[in-house]
C-alpha cells in the first residue's frame, strides 16, 4: 500500500520521538562511562597501600605459604567463577562477548565447577551453554551501589567456598580497551600461592625505613587479604560498567545514525509525495484553463 502524507507524517513524527529517546541514552551513556573510571583510577593509590602492605607481612614471615592456606584443605578439583554481564539489553554483543571467553575459558577446568552470574542478561547466556549456576546478583546502577554488591558476593562466595571447600575462584569481565570497546579478561584471584606471595614479597618499599607488622601478623595477612579481595572484585565491576555503557553509547549512536538515515529517507518522499500533488493540482489547472479557452 503506497504511502500517504499523513501516513509519512506519522512515520516522521514517530522516527523523531524514537530520536529523542535514543539520544537521550547516548547522554547518559557517556556520562556513566566517566563515573566508573573514575572510580578505577580511585582504587589505584588504595591498592598501592594494601600492596604494599601484604608485601611487609609477607617479607615479615618465615614460611607465607602457611599463613594462607585455607583450613580444613581446600579441594583442588573444585572452581568457582563470578561472570560479570548486564541487566539491561541495547548493549550490542556484550554478554554473549564475555559468556562465549568464560565458557573457553572454564571449559579446561576439571572437576567440580559452578558459576555466580552478575545480571540477568549473562545469566541467561550461560543457562543455555549448559553451565552449573550457583545464583544470580543484580548488576549495580551506580558507583555508590557496587560496594555492597561487592560485600554480598563476598560473604556468599566465602560461605560457599567453606561448605564446599573450593580451591579456586576465577573473575571474568568485559574490560575497557583504548583502540576498541572492550575485551573480555579472566582473572585467577584464588588460591593465593606461592608466586603470588612471592612476588609481592618483592615489592619495593618507598622509603629507605622499612615497615614493621605490629600485634597479629597472621590477622593483618588475612585482613589485607580480604582488601585484596575487595579491591579485585570492585574494579572487575566498575570495569563492566564502564564496558557496558560504552557498548550501550556505540549502539545508541548506530541506531541515532539509522534514524537519521530513515528520517532523510522519508523526507524525501514526503517531498516527493508532496511535489506530485503540487504537479497534479498545477495539471488540472492548466487542463481546466485550455478547455475553457477551446470552448470559446
Amino acid at each position: 500500500m503506497p504511502d500517504t502524507t499523513e501516513s509519512l507524517r506519522r512515520k516522521i513524527s514517530s522516527a523523531g520521538d524514537l530520536q529523542s529517546v535514543v539520544r537521550t541514552m547516548k547522554a547518559l551513556a557517556a556520562s556513566s562511562i566517566g563515573q566508573y573510571e573514575k572510580s578505577v583510577l580511585a582504587l589505584g593509590d588504595y591498592y598501592r597501600t594494601v600492596e604494599l602492605g601484604l608485601g611487609a607481612c609477607l617479607r615479615a614471615s618465615e614460611s607465607s605459604s602457611s599463613t594462607i592456606e585455607p583450613s580444613p584443605p581446600a579441594r583442588m578439583d573444585a572452581t568457582t567463577a563470578i561472570v560479570f554481564g548486564s541487566d539491561q539489553g541495547l548493549v550490542g554483543q556484550f554478554n554473549d562477548v564475555v559468556a562465549d571467553y568464560a565458557i573457553e575459558s572454564l571449559a579446561a577446568v576439571s572437576g567440580d565447577l559452578q558459576v555466580w552470574a552478575v545480571g540477568e542478561r549473562v545469566h541467561a547466556r550461560l543457562m543455555d551453554a549448559g553451565l552449573p549456576l550457583l545464583g544470580l546478583f543484580s548488576v549495580p546502577n551506580s558507583v555508590h551501589a557496587i560496594t555492597p554488591l561487592v560485600g554480598e558476593i563476598q560473604i556468599e562466595s566465602e560461605a560457599h567456598r567453606a561448605a564446599s571447600r573450593a580451591a579456586s575462584l576465577w573473575l571474568f569481565h568485559n574490560q575497557p580497551r583504548s583502540g576498541s570497546l572492550y575485551e573480555p579478561v579472566g582473572q585467577r584471584l584464588l588460591p593465593l600461592d606461592r608466586q603470588w606471595s612471592q612476588g609481592l614479597a618483592n615489592v619495593r618499599w618507598p622509603t629507605a625505613n622499612l615497615a614493621e607488622v605490629v600485634g597479629g601478623r597472621s590477622l593483618t595477612l588475612r585482613a589485607l587479604i580480604r582488601e585484596h579481595l575487595f579491591i579485585s572484585l570492585f574494579r572487575a565491576c566498575a570495569e563492566s560498567l564502564a564496558s557496558e555503557n560504552a557498548s550501550r553509547l556505540a549502539a545508541m549512536q548506530r541506531a541515532d545514525k539509522n534514524i537519521n538515515d530513515l528520517l532523510e529517507e522519508l523526507h524525501a518522499t514526503s517531498n516527493r509525495l508532496r511535489q506530485s500533488g503540487i504537479d497534479e493540482e498545477l495539471f488540472d489547472v492548466v487542463s481546466g484553463f485550455e478547455a475553457l479557452v477551446g470552448s470559446r
